[in-house]
């Protein structure tokens, strides 16, 4: 557990920095250089990430500890709420979408939605740390960006049917491939069984 703790404590924070402290990326760039901030947030984002998955990991093998049942199909709205985060993830990399000029914060939007899909569909206290930890600081995070955009970055590239099509279908294409082949074998959960 504390490792899992470590890693979202890392993973959080280092990602917590834009929405909390905008300038400190700004000073650490203007004393140290781009590639240090770089070196350093990607740094300390895999530690994060290693611990967050070896944490989950060894929860999972010590047993669950339940909290609740989820209900019967929480993993079928899981999978929406997934499909909906991978379209939101597409949005957030693709340029020039009216999906991402609507949601204006679609990459906050994606982990909220996947962390509120599965916190709903797993009951054990390590999901509830992973999930609820992740659902918390999405929803701060897109809050909090949401109100410190300016009026000329709401306006953004101009945003195309084509890009909307893009964003679409990268999204759903990403979901299934991810849902139907992937989870298996990198989470160990079949999600539609």
């Amino acid at each position: 557990m504390i490792m899992l703790i470590a890693g979202l404590c890392c993973v959080i924070a280092v990602h917590a920095l834009r929405p909390l402290a905008p300038g400190l990326r700004a000073r650490v760039i203007e004393r140290a250089g781009a590639g240090a901030w770089h070196l350093l947030h990607s740094s300390v984002s895999s530690l994060g990430l290693v611990l967050v998955v070896a944490g989950y990991a060894a929860v999972r093998r010590e047993g669950p500890v339940w909290l609740w049942l989820p209900p019967a199909g929480a993993a079928h709205l899981t999978g929406a709420c997934m499909l909906l985060s991978f379209i939101l993830l597409a949005a957030a990399v693709v340029p020039g979408s009216r999906i991402a000029r609507r949601v204006r914060q679609p990459l906050a939007a994606a982990v909220v939605w996947w962390a509120a899909g599965h916190l709903w569909a797993n009951g054990t206290l390590g999901d509830l740390l992973l999930f609820g930890s992740l659902l918390l600081s999405g929803l701060l995070s897109f809050v909090l960006l949401y109100r410190r955009e300016t009026p000329e970055k709401r306006k953004g590239p101009p945003a195309t049917s084509r890009s909307d099509v893009v964003v679409l279908s990268v999204g759903v294409i990403a979901w299934a491939v991810f849902a139907f082949w992937l989870h298996q074998p990198l989470i160990g959960v079949r999600p539609f069984m």
